[in-house]
């Protein structure tokens, strides 16, 4: 699948297509043979086969009894019952339109000839047809699950339930305001942690008028510290811009004081500076550069590089959890002369290759990146890598092909979120 989406030729890919042919039939045959191995022994679990799972105990239960009545078949003879078996098998419902009529009868006072009635009830969308769960619904199929407006269009007008894709991207936009206040909230949590993540990604947005699409750049800075056992729930806040220019995160980042774990994009430098917000490196972008390498290679100091690292994060599943000083006291012990190792090594190698070799480059990354790393083994709340951040970048990635709307009035400002 590496090679799927990168370089190919088409030899390469004929070949990709057989193989996964050739999966699919094994793991057929494996099925077959398991379905028949549990009719000749079904007490026995099938070796590489995953155990079944208990139903979800919050789903509700509808309850079927088949009943061989109450007198034998045979003799007449009254039943009784000795025990039952009972099965379990999940069942979908698809999901439906209902119609909520909301009646508000007015009332006359006979004696001071008053009319009462009570007040409408407050929706989401001021004079709108839609309930907070089907607007609910449309936001998540959306961003969530990637579906683009017209196919959600399509999809309800199976139901015989017709809605243009321009009244939900109406109800889009004016959903996105309406959540204002709760984006603000969780970037005021965000902003308060001692310690955040931060990447972004780009994004393809429409130009109006061209019939063309641009570039943008979605941020996420993120907060999770359950790494070091702390109750504050983790929160990821996202903004988008029309660049990557170093103006946005300086912006973003205005009311933010702390550690900040990032990438070695050249826009945070600024940040750095004023020694306001701190800069924690990232381990795993170390890794990924020897990773290409030895796939792509074979190289014998790419493999120990990776090596070397793996052995600092299996420091960090030791102590995933455990309180800042307690992890602190480990990293000082056992992390701290790793690196050190690490680093005089990476050096003796680079006096022993080409300079102008991919893997030279890698390891001067690597030697740039460790120096910035190394606050970690001082502070048991900071990490020793920025992947919370690029899992909160992966909902965007999977969607990243969906095209976003031109409304400008929907994508205008410096706080315009995308809409896709």
């Amino acid at each position: 699948m590496r090679h799927r989406f990168g370089s190919k030729s088409e030899a390469l890919e004929h070949v990709l297509e057989q193989l996964e042919l050739m999966l699919e039939d094994i793991e057929a045959s494996d099925a077959a043979r398991a379905k028949a191995a549990r009719f000749e022994s079904p007490t026995e679990q099938a070796k590489g086969q995953p155990k079944r799972r208990p139903l979800p105990d919050h789903l509700p239960r509808e309850e079927i009894v088949l009943s061989p009545g109450e007198s034998c078949h045979r003799c007449g003879g009254r039943l009784r019952k000795i025990g039952e078996d009972v099965s379990e098998t999940l069942e979908y419902v698809p999901a439906r339109f209902k119609v909520i009529r909301t009646v508000r009868p007015k009332l006359a006072c006979r004696c001071c000839d008053g009319v009462l009635q009570v007040a409408a009830p407050v929706m989401p969308i001021e004079h709108g047809r839609p309930g907070s769960g089907l607007l609910a619904h449309v936001l998540v199929s959306k961003y969530a699950d990637h579906l683009p407006l017209y196919r959600q269009s399509h999809i309800y007008a199976r139901e015989s339930v017709e809605l243009e894709r321009s009244t939900l991207a109406d109800w889009v936009g004016k959903s996105t305001a309406l959540l204002s206040p709760l984006v603000d909230a969780i970037g005021r949590h965000v902003m308060a942690g001692a310690a955040i993540h931060a990447d972004d990604t780009p994004v393809n947005v429409l130009a109006p008028g061209t019939c063309k699409t641009k570039t943008g750049r979605l941020w996420v800075y993120l907060r999770d510290e359950r790494d070091w056992g702390s109750t504050a729930p983790p929160a990821a806040w996202y903004r988008f811009t029309e660049d990557r220019k170093g103006k946005w995160p300086r912006q973003h980042l205005k009311d933010f004081a702390g550690w900040l774990h990032a990438d070695g994009y050249a826009g945070f430098e600024e940040l750095y500076r004023g020694g306001r917000i701190k800069e924690v490196a990232c381990l795993a972008h170390v890794r990924r550069k020897f990773f290409d390498i030895h796939l792509a290679q074979g190289s014998g100091i790419a493999k120990e590089a990776l090596e070397r690292i793996a052995e600092l994060y299996r420091i960090e599943d030791a102590i995933r959890g455990k309180q800042p000083d307690e992890r602190r006291r480990v990293r000082q012990e056992h992390a701290a002369p790793r690196l050190d190792s690490l680093e005089h090594w990476l050096r003796t190698q680079l006096t022993r290759i080409s300079g102008k070799s991919a893997l030279a480059d890698a390891i001067r990354y690597g030697l740039s990146r460790l120096q910035r790393l190394r606050p970690y083994l001082d502070d048991g709340r900071l990490s020793i890598d920025n992947n919370p951040a690029e899992r909160g970048m992966r909902g965007i990635a999977v969607g990243r092909k969906i095209g976003f709307s031109p409304d400008p009035n929907l994508v205008a400002g410096p706080r315009r979120l995308p809409l896709r």
